[in-house]
């Protein structure tokens, strides 16, 4: 009822014990917290913010528009409501390395178990769109060590997302990533990878925890979580993959609409009243209030 009972600290342990196995731990994108709720209920083993999300959200290109505050009350709503941890997209930074520690530890205080940070240049664009630009090695890295010097909590997991595999190939995007990793990255995210032998050559490179982005219509096809396993891949994420499914259902329930006058042709389709209560846990409620508001109105006389 109401909010995960396990704290922060206590989710970025169990999120650094899972990763530590080597097993392929999935994290779908939630769009909102009721989502996040579906997500912990199907069995998955965390949940990833999306910043291109939570532009979408607001009805804005995922184009570096979004402020930290923004993007920290999002973190703080979704990762309070579920026992599972968060891992969200802190894009890059939110401004120079004194920003960065801020953004950091606003991330941290919001209850996420986890913070990607990018080496784009800013404004930053989606990372599967062309022409992006990044930043050189020196300011890449000096985010990155910003980042690990401001989190409090060690388990706090800092991962660097490099996006420069589009402007200079792969070999120089495994360099890059070996230089974040020295600069103290937990984990790299790979951005736009073009097949699976260029995620497994970014796995064999490096000896922290590599994150697999399978978003659609992006550069990279989308590999099965077996496939990933079998080449040692630690993360896979969804970013976009629930609001696109609920968007693609709003459209077609309003195009039902316009065109018939009622929805009934697409009820068949929807969350039932049944399925929405037991994933809000409606019985808790109505349990706790039953305990607390126990008076019976008949045993009082007339005055």
């Amino acid at each position: 009822m109401l909010y995960s009972t396990i704290t922060p600290a206590e989710k970025r342990r169990l999120f650094r014990e899972r990763l530590a196995t080597g097993e392929l731990l999935q994290f779908p994108g939630a769009f909102n917290p009721l989502s996040a709720k579906l997500i912990q209920s199907t069995g998955f083993d965390g949940v990833y913010i999306s910043g291109a999300v939570i532009a979408a959200d607001l009805g804005l290109p995922d184009i570096g528009l979004t402020t930290l505050t923004e993007v920290a009350g999002r973190g703080q709503q979704i990762s309070r409501m579920t026992d599972l941890p968060s891992l969200i997209d802190a894009d890059t930074g939110f401004g120079e390395p004194m920003n960065l520690a801020r953004t950091v530890q606003t991330l941290e205080d919001a209850g996420v178990a986890g913070i990607h940070i990018e080496d784009q240049v800013n404004p930053k664009r989606c990372g599967h769109l062309d022409g992006k630009a990044v930043v050189d090695n020196d300011t890449a890295m000096k985010r990155i060590k910003a980042a690990v010097d401001a989190r409090r909590d060690e388990n706090l997991l800092i991962m660097a997302r490099t996006d420069i595999r589009a402007a200079d190939g792969l070999d120089v995007a495994i360099d890059r990533a070996k230089m974040l990793v020295d600069a103290g990255a937990d984990a790299i995210f790979p951005e736009a990878m073009k097949d699976l032998g260029e995620f497994e050559a970014m796995r064999a490179a490096l000896d922290v925890p590599v994150l697999a982005n399978m978003t659609e219509f992006g550069k990279s096809e989308l590999f099965t979580k077996q496939q990933l396993a079998d080449i040692g891949i630690n993360i896979v994420i969804y970013p976009v993959s629930l609001l696109r499914l609920a968007m693609g259902a709003a459209m077609r329930g309003l195009d039902s609409l316009q065109e018939t006058g009622s929805l009934q042709a697409v009820v068949p389709e929807m969350q039932t009243r049944a399925e929405l209560y037991e994933t809000l846990d409606y019985e808790a409620y109505n349990h706790f209030d039953s305990g607390i508001f126990n008076f019976d109105l008949t045993t009082h006389t007339k005055h």
